[in-house]
């Protein structure tokens, strides 16, 4: 691999810097200060290449209407470090300024998908990139599993290196790989498509997999439980799964009128809303006993505020000393809403990225990086 700390001069040159700065932005047009994970995570590459007089021209996506603007995250990121945000990509200036930067000056572009070439990956885009910088650093984890422009297309033109943030996600995550036991992997949400081959993979490695969220309704509604007006996805078929002894589901659930039921006890009108009050007791007991943990997703409806059984568990994770790892954009805000990230051996930036390095073992954009020649 090829890491940032391997450049052997940095003064005077100039950074391209992928970073993920998709944060959400309020109704005020403000990024709160629960929603700026991915914004401080890349503040040590930042910082290291400002150290060492590097030039920064950082570049992310936010969004998908191509009209977002990245201006909020500017501001928020103000907050930690001096930054120059120009509303736009293309500019008949912008190399001019990119070019006049001062030692250690960061300047931010605007949002990479008010071009088509960045989801495209067109190489006129990738080079155009290229071309404001000297050499480029990917501190983008969390958007590594796209085949974007701003991800593998500009390793074409530039060399290229990975941050000290993505060092650390594929460092904490390769220990899930290869896991000290007992290994305990609870996976909740909704993104079902996402997820199935995860189970598949784990269901080989870890000792125990508890299925909660949406995903679990599938399997009651497969098993032939009535799952009633529940969220589902019958297009995924789980049935594949009923013979892994290390998968376990909910054995009660509360539903939307705030009844604990046994999954052979729903009725047509019910939603499920979140695991129940034993189900829940025994998940923690596995916490207890683990050595090593992933969660991602959360595990009811959180959406609708449904959290009960999530913020149990993670508190139940951040008491123990288990090796854990925790990612997914809901499961990650409920950390940092709770206060527990440095209780959590590593929180990820990742959600659909974390998904596939673990499903993969690699990401399109730690290729791109990884097969530059020496």
């Amino acid at each position: 691999m090829r890491f940032i700390q391997e450049i052997q001069n940095l003064k005077g040159r100039t950074a391209l810097l992928r970073v993920d700065f998709n944060v959400p932005v309020g109704a005020s047009g403000v990024v709160g200060d629960n929603e700026d994970f991915r914004i401080q995570k890349s503040l040590e590459t930042i910082n290291y290449l400002r150290g060492a007089g590097a030039k920064i021209i950082l570049i992310s996506h936010i969004g998908r209407d191509k009209n977002a603007t990245l201006k909020p995250v500017a501001e928020r990121l103000n907050k930690f470090i001096p930054v120059k945000f120009i509303p736009e990509l293309f500019n008949d200036d912008i190399h001019g300024i990119a070019e006049n930067l001062l030692e250690g000056e960061v300047l931010m572009l605007e949002n990479l998908r008010s071009h088509e070439g960045e989801e495209k990956n067109t190489e006129e885009f990738s080079a155009y990139l290229a071309s404001l910088a000297d050499f480029y650093v990917n501190e983008a984890f969390s958007v590594s599993h796209r085949y974007h422009a701003s991800i593998v297309g500009v390793t074409k033109f530039l060399p290229s290196y990975l941050g000290v943030w993505f060092q650390k996600e594929i460092h904490n995550l390769d220990k899930i790989i290869n896991p000290e036991k007992p290994f305990l992997f609870i996976l909740g949400g909704a993104k079902f498509e996402t997820k199935v081959p995860l189970i598949e993979k784990f269901s080989k490695i870890a000792d125990s997999i508890f299925i909660g969220g949406a995903l679990a309704n599938n399997f009651m509604k497969k098993i032939g439980f009535e799952t009633g007006k529940s969220l589902l996805d019958e297009s995924i078929d789980v049935s594949t799964f009923f013979n892994k002894e290390n998968i376990k589901i909910p054995f009660d659930v509360i539903v939307k009128t705030g009844e604990v039921k046994s999954p052979n006890g729903l009725s047509k009108e019910d939603v499920i809303v979140d695991m129940g009050p034993d189900t829940l007791e025994d998940v923690k007991n596995s916490i207890k006993n683990a050595k090593t943990i992933l969660w991602n997703g959360p595990l009811g409806l959180y959406e609708e505020g449904f959290d009960k059984s999530s913020k149990e568990i993670l508190k139940t994770i951040s008491e123990t000393e288990v090796f854990s790892v925790v990612g997914g954009g809901d499961t990650v805000k409920l950390v940092n809403e709770m206060g527990l990230t440095e209780k959590i051996t590593f929180v990820s930036t990742g959600g659909g990225a974390m998904l596939d390095y673990l499903s993969n073992g690699t990401l399109p954009g730690l290729d791109a990086v990884n097969q530059q020649p020496n």
